[in-house]
């Protein structure tokens, strides 16, 4: 070993570091080095005059004296930017606003006990503040709205007000009554019976009952159309029977059955069918009965009273992927991205039409049965499990970053 190794190691140069290339964060937010500089310099409280010789903050109160008027010179500069019609106003403006009393309600506190938000306490906040309750004598036990012949004569005496029978022709009369007479009329009728002051400044914030008014609808032809189970169906669900008819029903399995009775062999129609209001509403429901069209009354009935709300993500899919199974049948759901569609076995995506999911992927593996196929598909529809119940029970924040890193696009 040389001698001089270690001295030429002590005076040797330092290489420099190598130079990192520059990073950006995966987000669409301008590099600082590329952002454009402000147009406006900087405004520093000292030359508004807010600070004191010594540097301190100077008083936030206003005086008269930090208000002036527009001088002269300052009008030639208004007259660049502003009409004369405007000018006019803004000296209007400023003569109506005594200085005094803009110094006295804009001054901004700041002692401890200050509001936390900017309000000139002129006017009343309905949470906030105490509304100042009207007098007692203000209250009227037996005050009740107008009926509605009561409210026609209140019109026809506006209407028939200051005409006599003199008058040349129904053109000048109608000239009597102008629109803004109407819109008075209007927001100065009274509209229920009882003390005046209990409806302009009543003393309690309830109102009285709202009369109920028996509306004659007319009967139609759909009314009587209506059978006695669709009927129960109404009272059971608490749709109505246009919302019944709207519903997707699809039947999904039909096959004859046999039952063995000592009386010999009695065949029933079976049906399965599925219903769903195509925004995340599906059940399925079973039929038996001598006649195809009783089965499948039966079956549509039952899959509309066991309709049941299932998540979809972004209205389209499902959450994840789930699985579900059914005696020997098992069936596994994929979420898919936008445009993918529906592509699965036939009967399952007839259950997506009815729900209302337009992207899927499914597989059924093991048993084709028709009937399980449809049990196990549903029940894979409603163990889906969300993402905020995933991350509460495991104590984490959920947020949604696809907007952030890739601009709403997957």
């Amino acid at each position: 070993m040389s001698v001089t190794h270690p001295l030429r190691c002590l005076f040797a140069k330092v290489p420099p570091p190598p130079r990192r290339p520059l990073r950006r964060t995966f987000h669409n937010t301008t590099c600082l080095h590329v952002r454009p500089s402000p147009k406006h310099p900087s405004v520093k409280a000292s030359d508004l005059g807010l600070m004191k010789e010594d540097g301190n903050k100077r008083d936030a109160r206003l005086t008269a004296k930090d208000l002036p008027s527009y001088s002269e010179s300052d009008k030639p500069a208004l007259a660049k930017r502003y009409s004369p019609a405007q000018i006019a106003a803004l000296e209007a403006g400023e003569a109506a606003v005594d200085a005094e009393d803009l110094v006295e309600q804009g001054a901004m506190r700041e002692d401890s006990m200050r509001l936390k938000y900017l309000d000139d306490l002129s006017k009343m906040h309905p949470v906030v503040d105490k509304r100042v309750r009207a007098p007692e004598e203000n209250y009227d036990l037996n005050l009740r709205f107008k009926t509605e012949h009561e409210l026609l004569e209140d019109v026809a005496s506006f209407m028939t007000d200051g005409y006599t029978s003199h008058e040349k022709s129904a053109e000048d009369q109608e000239k009597r009554k102008s629109r803004l007479d109407w819109i008075k009329f209007m927001d100065n009728n009274r509209l229920t019976v009882g003390k005046e002051e209990a409806e302009r400044n009543p003393y309690t914030y309830l109102a009285p009952s709202i009369p109920k008014l028996k509306i004659l609808k007319p009967k139609t032809r759909d009314d009587d159309d209506i059978d006695a189970a669709t009927r129960r169906l109404m009272r059971q669900t608490g749709f109505d029977a246009r919302q019944i008819r709207r519903f997707r029903v699809k039947i999904l399995v039909t096959h004859r059955v046999v039952n063995q009775t000592r009386l010999g062999k009695i065949q029933s129609i079976y049906c399965l069918a599925v219903a769903g209001n195509g925004k995340g509403l599906i059940g399925i429901g079973e039929g038996k009965s001598a006649e195809n069209h009783e089965a499948f009354t039966q079956a549509r009935n039952a899959a509309v009273r066991n309709m049941q709300p299932i998540p979809m993500y972004e209205s389209r899919t499902i959450f994840g992927d789930v699985k579900g199974k059914v005696s020997a049948t098992e069936v596994e759901l994929m979420t898919r991205p936008p445009g993918f569609g529906v592509r699965c076995q036939s009967l399952i995506f007839e259950m997506c039409r009815c729900a209302g999911i337009q992207d899927l992927a499914a597989r059924v593996s093991r048993s084709r049965n028709h009937m399980n196929t449809v049990k196990a598909t549903l029940q894979a529809l409603l163990s889906q499990r969300l993402p905020e119940e995933i991350a509460r029970a495991r104590g984490r924040k959920l947020v949604d970053v696809r907007k952030v890193y890739y601009d709403g696009n997957l």
